[in-house]
């Protein structure tokens, strides 16, 4: 909840800046939206596979891959928040970050096979779908 917190702080402190909005690179209200989603459905999914049972040795493995992608995925998010509240613009690889962040978080989720965990596994993965279509909604409305 911390790191939601601090996310979420951030992204409100660039939308407050008293700078240029074209200087700022802040986006259109929809982009702001978009960011807005990103970071709380990020923080929704790492809830949800928080909530997987790691008694199984490779379920184990698979959280703690998907757990490191979505903390990734989260560095990422801050690095381009950063960047907007300085008055950069967000770094491309940041942007690479996360997808690939999500994109590992997904895989780990769909390599988890034990049947005793399928329900919040498969809560886990429609929150993290609904996280990569947040991150499609930046990509596809921002600047």
């Amino acid at each position: 909840m911390a790191r939601f917190s601090m996310l979420l702080a951030l992204f409100a402190a660039a939308a407050a800046t008293a700078a240029p909005v074209q200087q700022r690179a802040l986006g259109s209200l929809q982009c702001n939206v978009d960011r807005f989603k990103i970071v709380t459905t990020l923080a929704a999914t790492s809830g949800a596979v928080k909530n997987i049972d790691t008694t199984n040795p490779d379920t184990a493995t698979a959280v703690a891959t998907a757990q490191a992608g979505l903390s990734s995925a989260g560095d990422g998010i801050k690095a381009i928040a950063l960047a907007l509240i300085t008055g950069g613009t967000p770094p491309a690889d940041a942007r690479d970050q996360v997808k690939t962040g999500l994109d590992d978080a997904q895989t780990a989720l769909i390599g988890i096979t034990d049947p005793t965990v399928s329900d919040t596994v498969a809560a886990a993965q429609s929150k993290l779908a609904a996280a990569i279509q947040d991150g499609n909604d930046v990509v596809a409305d921002c600047d």
